[in-house]
């Protein structure tokens, strides 16, 4: 994406609040007009005290002063009211850039979240978008006032002194020179700074969500020399793109005070052959530094805007991923579901080329516990997450009761699943709005139900606020088998046709585990269930047992027929009691 594009996406968001831009240039125009009236009459007041002894009008002194402490008193107010109307432009522009990332990130695939690190696309959500909203709350408020007054002060030493401005024809090409050469080469910088605090939020959230695995292997040393590297990397590319940026103000600056002494100089010479007055003499003085002033300043804003552009690159580029590929114009919503599923020669990879599951072929008829095994990167997960469709599949077809996946909705057909993961998500709120969590008009006596059918209840009412009880962030107050009890819980309470468990009960108890499994035949009848476990000990009773190896299912059948064809199968149980 190039800086132009970049710039019209983000006016677009501006457009939507046209009217107080329109407002904002009104009071910029204002406050700046008033501004410029400053250093005339100022001139005035000089010119009236004279050059001779004695000769000077104080009327006309105290007149212009008063006067000076109106419009300058009148400028402060309208330059407030435009802070106000900027502000509120800047906040309502950031939760609109907020609200259509996040809205986008839920529709884009399960890949992208995949192959993108969770840190990083936090800090779009939050840093690029913080920087942004820098550039349009205070710098913008700046280019409008800089262009009014920039344009007025020239008008101002026309009438004052035309031989006088040609010194800005000199010093202001240099200015304009010098600021295109150095944004050329801070705005790779700027994007590199938000690319490297990208992967830093990203380390750091990896760690931090990995505190008790890196404590119990002693990796804090390990942990932290990683931190320094990406931390190093990250202040590196912020100094050079910062160092850079900050040249551009000084060099205008120099500019700046190099046009003041010229004008300085020549300005006396004019005076000294009688041509100026000691009042055009100040008033072109001040003039010329409310002109070269926003100049300077629009330079060090172009050093700012650089870092706003490789922010909103970002957040653009992320706007600008890919949704989930949208449902076909005919596609149908499962209802009155029996839960009949089939996989029919089916060939998958998550990269083109290297296939996981070859020709893959399966029948799951309506009520049956369906168990996967097989040892680990046998395409387990990955087969359910083909049932799901959160990816399509390469060849072949998946059907619910005939519908082929892909020409039924993806809301509808999710829906039909209740799924229990190894990795439990629990959200900040009572224990009942977790259990509720996909069933939003379940009655306490459907939640107490699904509780008690999975054994967790109990502990439940031990708790000081029983299910009021509010679990902190991802349930980090409870322990692992207790939060996926509850999620377990919560795949009960739905009125789901099919359920989804993989490697649900890893982390209870093998007792707990039958009692829950013993539980879920007794609610889930009529339902298909597929289970993909380790313990293979908890799907004796499965009606269906796939062994799955390098994607392709080698046997097939209940457990009592798989132990006595002695094959992998019977390898796998007996594994576990050596």
């Amino acid at each position: 994406m190039n800086k132009k594009g970049t710039l019209i996406r983000l006016s677009k968001y501006l457009l939507q609040y046209k009217w107080f831009i329109a407002l904002a240039i009104i009071l910029s125009g204002t406050t700046n007009i008033l501004s410029l009236v400053g250093p005339m009459l100022s001139g005035f007041a000089v010119d009236a005290i004279g050059t001779s002894i004695g000769d000077v009008d104080f009327n006309k002194v105290f007149f212009y002063c008063i006067l000076m402490i109106i419009i300058y008193a009148l400028a402060s107010i309208t330059a407030y009211l435009l802070s106000v109307v900027m502000l509120y432009i800047t906040r309502n522009v950031v939760y609109n850039m907020r609200k259509d990332v996040f809205a986008h990130l839920m529709e884009l695939p399960v890949g992208y979240f995949d192959m993108n690190p969770s840190g990083d696309i936090i800090s779009k959500i939050s840093y690029d978008i913080d920087t942004v909203n820098t550039i349009l709350s205070s710098d913008l408020v700046q280019i409008l006032a800089s262009v009014i007054t920039v344009v007025g002060s020239l008008v101002m030493m026309i009438i004052i002194s035309p031989p006088l401005v040609l010194v800005f024809v000199v010093t202001v090409p240099m200015a304009i020179f010098f600021t295109k050469k150095l944004t050329k080469i801070t705005r790779p910088l700027f994007r590199q700074r938000s690319k490297k605090l990208g992967e830093l939020n990203g380390i750091i959230e990896e760690m931090l969500s990995g505190q008790k695995t890196l404590r119990a292997y002693g990796q804090q040393e390990n942990t932290i020399k990683k931190f320094q590297k990406k931390n190093i990397e990250a202040v590196d590319a912020y100094y050079k793109a910062d160092y850079m940026g900050s040249m551009v103000g000084p060099t205008v600056n120099l500019i700046s005070n190099i046009s003041l002494s010229l004008v300085t100089v020549c300005g006396a010479i004019l005076y000294l052959f009688g041509h100026m007055t000691l009042g055009n003499i100040s008033s072109f003085v001040l003039y010329s530094r409310k002109f070269s002033g926003p100049i300077n300043e629009a330079a060090i804003i172009m050093s700012e805007l650089q870092s706003a552009i490789a922010a909103a690159e970002r957040v653009f580029r992320l706007i600008d991923e890919l949704p989930e590929v949208p449902d076909k114009d005919c596609a149908k919503i499962l209802d009155d579901i029996y839960g009949n599923v089939e996989i029919k020669n089916v060939s998958f990879g998550y990269v083109e080329g290297k296939e996981i599951i070859h020709n893959l072929s399966l029948e799951a008829p309506q009520g049956k516990l369906i168990a996967i095994v097989g040892p680990t990167g046998a395409g387990k997960t990955t087969l359910i997450n083909l049932l799901m469709r959160f990816y399509d599949v390469t060849d072949g077809s998946i059907t619910v009761d005939g519908h082929d996946v892909k020409d039924v909705t993806r809301e509808s057909l999710r829906k039909s699943y209740a799924m229990v993961l190894q990795d439990t998500w629990l959200f900040h709120g009572t224990i009942k709005e977790n259990i509720a969590y996909g069933k939003e008009d379940a009655t306490m006596e459907d939640i107490i139900r699904v509780a008690k059918a999975a054994k967790i209840h109990s502990y439940i009412m031990k708790l000081p606020n029983g299910y009021d009880t509010v679990l902190s962030d991802d349930g980090t107050n409870i322990s692992k088998g207790q939060k996926q009890l509850i999620t377990i819980a919560r795949a009960m309470l739905l009125d789901a046709k099919m359920l989804i468990l993989d490697e649900a009960t890893s982390n209870v108890d093998t007792r707990t585990e039958i009692q829950i499994q013993e539980a879920m035949r007794t609610l889930m009848e009529d339902k298909t269930c597929f289970i993909i476990a380790h313990r293979l000990s908890t799907i004796k009773n499965a009606d269906l047992i796939l062994v799955v190896k390098d994607g392709e299912i080698i046997e097939m059948g209940n457990h009592k027929t798989l132990l006595e064809q002695k094959g992998f199968y019977s390898q796998l149980y007996y594994s576990q009691f050596n």
